[in-house]
């Protein structure tokens, strides 16, 4: 798997979703905004990460995530994720690469 590289921090973090309360996008073909990572994280169950070379081309990664482990998206990639099990819980989490000195919260 690959990693948040060094230097990225933390900005946003999602609740925590079960397949019945997931927002739709999640299910869609999207893509990760220019500059963020997102790291999609298995709490409980499984899902599939699917990756994409593009908008409209074909499925080019699959990766089953089972509870505590993680799948990265870069800027830009496009993406998708399905819950395998009914008891599924995931949240997600956004980085950045902040462009001044980071604030102590």
């Amino acid at each position: 798997m690959s990693f948040v590289p060094k230097g990225y921090v933390k900005c946003k973090k999602t609740p925590v979703f079960s397949e019945q309360d997931m927002p739709a996008i999640y299910r869609e073909r999207h893509f990760t905004r220019p500059g963020v990572y997102e790291q999609i994280h298995v709490i409980q169950g499984e899902l599939m990460f699917f990756g994409y070379l593009d908008k409209l081309g074909e499925v080019n990664r699959e990766v089953r995530l089972g509870a505590n482990e993680t799948a990265i998206s870069h800027p830009g990639y496009w993406h998708s994720i399905k819950p395998l099990t009914p008891d599924t819980r995931f949240e997600i989490h956004f980085f950045i690469k902040p462009e001044g000195p980071i604030e102590q919260a």
